[in-house]
C-alpha cells in the first residue's frame, strides 16, 4: 500500500506543477490533498500514520525531481501541505513532521539529492507551518529532526553525518533547538 501511495503522489504532483507558473503554490496544494485524502482512505485520520505522510512526503519529492524542481526548494513547501493537510482532518501533527521530513530527506537520498539541504529545508518548514496551525516549534523541530535522522539512519552512516552537520550549521535554524533535538534523537536509538 505505501508504494502506492508513493506512485500516486508522485503522479498528482507531476500533473499539478507541469506547465504551472507558481510550482510552489500548486505542490503545496496538491500535498495537502494527497494527504487529506489517503488519511481518510486508509483510517489513519487520528493517528496520523508515520508511514502514510512519509510516503506521500517521499512521492511529492519524487514527483518534483521528475519534472526538475530543486528537492530542497520543494521541501518547505511539501512539509507545509503535509502539515495543512493533517490538521485538515484532525490528525497528530508531531507525527506528521517526523514523517514528513522522514519522507523527504528518504525519497532524496533515493534519487541522489542534497539529503542535508532536504534536512534543513524540512526543518524550516516545519517551524513555520507548525506556527501556522498552533503547534508549539520547538515540538516541531524535535520531530522534523527525528524523522531526518531517522532516513539518514536507514540511509548509512555518512547520511547520518551529512544530514547532522548540515541541521547544525544551518544559519535559518536555532543551533541549541537543533542540538537538544539531536541528543534527543540520538537518545531514542
Amino acid at each position: 500500500m505505501l508504494k502506492e501511495i508513493v506512485t500516486e503522489t508522485t503522479d498528482a504532483v507531476v500533473a499539478a506543477i507541469q506547465g504551472v507558473d507558481d510550482i510552489l503554490e500548486a505542490l503545496t496544494s496538491t500535498v495537502r490533498h494527497q494527504v487529506v485524502n489517503t488519511l481518510k482512505a486508509t483510517s489513519e485520520v487520528g493517528g496520523a500514520s508515520i508511514e502514510v505522510v512519509a510516503s506521500v512526503a517521499s512521492g511529492a519529492v519524487k514527483g518534483a525531481g521528475q519534472v526538475g524542481v530543486s528537492i530542497t526548494e520543494v521541501a518547505t513547501d511539501t512539509m507545509s501541505g503535509i502539515i495543512n493537510g493533517v490538521s485538515d482532518v484532525g490528525g497528530d501533527l508531531i507525527s506528521a513532521v517526523r514523517g514528513g521530513a522522514q519522507g523527504i530527506v528518504q525519497a532524496t537520498a533515493d534519487t541522489g539529492g542534497d539529503i542535508g539541504g532536504a534536512a534543513v529545508s524540512a526543518v524550516q518548514g516545519a517551524v513555520k507551518s507548525a506556527g501556522e496551525v498552533g503547534v508549539d516549534s520547538a515540538e516541531a523541530v524535535k520531530a522534523a529532526v527525528g524523522g531526518a535522522m531517522d532516513a539518514a539512519t536507514s540511509v548509512g552512516s555518512e547520511a547520518v553525518g551529512t544530514v547532522r552537520n548540515a541541521l547544525l550549521s544551518a544559519a535559518a535554524l536555532p543551533r541549541d533547538v537543533i542540538e537538544a533535538a539531536l541528543k534527543g534523537s540520538e537518545d531514542e536509538k
